[in-house]
């Protein structure tokens, strides 16, 4: 007995370690997501999204200004400078070649090959000396090594929601995964009650055909379903994607809520038909509240299935710019912008936000939803 309490400890801890790695392997990517979409381009080119609070070091070539606008000073002919301009920064180390962009430490002085010497500061201001007139010509390459403090800024979320068109995609992804979750939760709840609790002909069939279309691919129907729309005069609009979506989500959601309606207990049904009241009745004061955990299960699974959908929008709703949803959108992003990384990061963190809300707001209810009725069954 104390060696199968021991195995049984050690099981403990090994599947605990594994949840604890499988949440950090999903959390990481997350997290660097939202970090990386309230940094500017320089800061992910320089650093990684791990290294966002700490200042980032970045290798810049700066031109100072032609030769011959150099002034006298002294026996020394002198041209002053900042490498930032107006925009002010700060110079960890400087160079005279790319080979070595840090061999001098900000106030030091480089010599050159011509005999010139250059000084920069740790602001930027740099004096470069000539011990005789500089003929004209191109100003010399100045290599800096400059820090930039950690920043975070709103202006990705801005240029994502307002230029984007990221706020219109918005819009339309709720118009879509709204009703596509709704309509289908209410059809499978009635479906389901009459398969679990009223006898007719062909109860069982009309069960074993529902588990069949759980196995048939999607990507099978989407020109029948499409081509039956055009004969009955569905054009590309948000009624038929509702319809499409509700199709699709039916066999899921019937299927998972009359194994849940199927494990309520049968004395609860009974007593309620032996003081008269109707299916109906039962369905809506019995059976509608106790279902509550199945019902939120399956509407997380829709929801996110839905939002997070771009092959069914881009059959059933099209490519306007006025019916694309988030995610053709991000498609579109991806073409254009495939460079732009912090818009990207923001499109993304934007479209995954309200998935992760729904989640967390019902997860507590999709554990007792899908084990419901995993072990008693009508």
């Amino acid at each position: 007995m104390e060696g199968m309490a021991g195995t049984k400890s050690r099981l403990t801890w090994a599947v605990n370690l594994a949840a604890l790695l499988l949440v950090v392997l999903w959390t990481i990517p997350t997290l660097g997501l939202l970090i990386s979409s309230f940094r500017d381009r320089d800061q992910i080119a320089a650093s990684g999204w791990w290294k966002a609070a700490l200042p980032a070091e970045q290798n810049e070539i700066f031109r100072a200004p032609p030769p011959e606008t150099a002034v006298p000073e002294g026996a020394a002919w002198v041209l002053d400078g900042n490498v930032f301009g107006e925009a002010g920064g700060s110079v960890a180390a400087f160079g005279l070649s790319a080979r070595e962009p840090k061999a001098f430490a900000p106030g030091e002085t480089a010599t050159g090959r011509a005999g010139d010497t250059l000084t920069v500061e740790s602001d930027g201001a740099f004096r470069i000396t000539y011990p005789e007139a500089p003929e004209a010509g191109r100003g010399d390459r100045i290599f800096v090594t400059t820090t930039t403090p950690p920043r975070l800024t709103l202006e990705n979320y801005e240029t994502v929601i307002v230029a984007q068109g990221l706020g219109r995609a918005f819009l339309n992804t709720f118009t879509v995964t709204i009703p596509a979750t709704v309509i289908p939760i209410l059809i499978a709840a009635f479906a389901a009650y009459a398969l679990a609790w009223m006898r007719f002909p062909g109860r069982a069939l009309i069960l074993a055909g529902i588990v069949g279309l759980l196995v048939v691919p999607l990507q099978m129907t989407l020109i029948p379903l499409l081509r039956l729309h055009n004969a009955i005069g569905i054009d590309k609009g948000y009624l038929g994607i509702w319809l499409a979506h509700t199709a699709f989500g039916l066999p899921m959601a019937v299927y998972l809520l009359r194994n849940y309606i199927a494990g309520l207990p049968r004395e609860i049904i009974e007593s309620a038909r032996v003081d008269g009241a109707t299916d109906f009745e039962i369905f809506r004061r019995i059976v509608l509240p106790l279902s509550f955990p199945a019902l939120a299960s399956f509407a997380i699974f829709q929801f996110l299935w839905v939002w997070n959908d771009l092959l069914v929008a881009t059959v059933f709703l099209g490519n306007a710019p006025d019916q694309l949803v988030m995610t053709g959108v991000l498609r579109e992003l991806l073409g254009s912008l495939g460079g732009e990384w912090e818009i990207l990061a923001a499109s993304a963190f934007v479209s995954i936000s309200m998935p992760l809300l729904v989640f967390f707001g019902l997860q507590r209810y999709l554990v007792r939803g899908l084990l419901a009725g995993s072990v008693k069954g009508g």
